[in-house]
């Protein structure tokens, strides 16, 4: 178990180191990802050693069994042919290989054991690898919210506490109303100018109209007067 300890030990300085470091959540992320399928690569690797082992272990024990099966046979032949030392010698023979046979087991049965424990650290690790990828999503919209609203929040500061661009505005507000009053008063002295002008023209024309009557009226008075001509 000890390379998943120094897998999780490594994982996390490097997780800390990032996290500490990171100012692309995303490309931290990727990279975390990547660090942790290489590593998920040599934890594979490892148990596959512990699993080869755990065959040769195996192997050998049930070569022992075979063994001791074996001598055991032949001692029962040289007793059968009536020969005890040869039986005894094949009897120790066989003692031996139980002895080995039962080292053998021993270690073959801690090690299954061991390479078990491996296994189901590794069906975790794929897991939780697994359940990385399928938050990262999550975890970088999150990001880029928090990064959006972060900027928003900068620029709202940024506008607030520059009183010269809302000054700059002010004056320019004020400005307009000006030039707005401006042309407001030149329009109006146009009509002005332009209905004085008319009544002007107006009473020109009725002063040259009563004049013209009064001509008029005066001449007739004065034919009235003179003795009518004689044809």
């Amino acid at each position: 178990m000890g390379i998943f300890s120094r897998l999780r030990t490594l994982i996390s300085s490097n997780v800390n180191d990032m996290i500490n470091k990171a100012e692309n959540p995303e490309k931290m992320l990727n990279q975390l990802l990547i660090d942790m399928g290489e590593q998920l690569i040599e934890s594979k690797k490892a148990v596959a050693l512990a699993i080869a082992d755990e065959k040769k272990l195996e192997r050998e024990t049930l070569n022992q069994e075979g063994q001791i099966r074996e001598w055991e046979r032949k001692a029962m032949l040289a007793v059968k042919s009536e020969k005890d030392d040869l039986a005894k010698e094949a009897l120790i023979r066989k003692q031996e290989y139980e002895n080995h046979h039962a080292e053998y087991k021993k270690q073959w049965e801690a090690q299954k054991a061991s390479t078990g424990q491996l296994k189901d650290a590794l069906r975790e690790l794929q897991n939780k690898i697994e359940e990385a990828q399928r938050k990262k999503n999550l975890l970088v919209a999150r990001a880029k919210r928090a990064e959006a609203q972060q900027k928003i929040q900068n620029t709202i500061s940024s506008v607030a506490g520059n009183h010269s661009a809302f000054d700059a505005f002010d004056r320019m507000s004020r400005k307009v109303d000006q030039m707005e009053a401006e042309a407001e008063a030149a329009k109006e002295l146009e009509d002005f100018s332009s209905s004085g002008g008319l009544e002007k023209r107006f009473a020109e024309l009725e002063k040259s109209d009563t004049s013209a009557d009064m001509l008029l009226a005066d001449l007739k008075e004065k034919m009235k007067a003179l003795p009518e001509s004689r044809e």
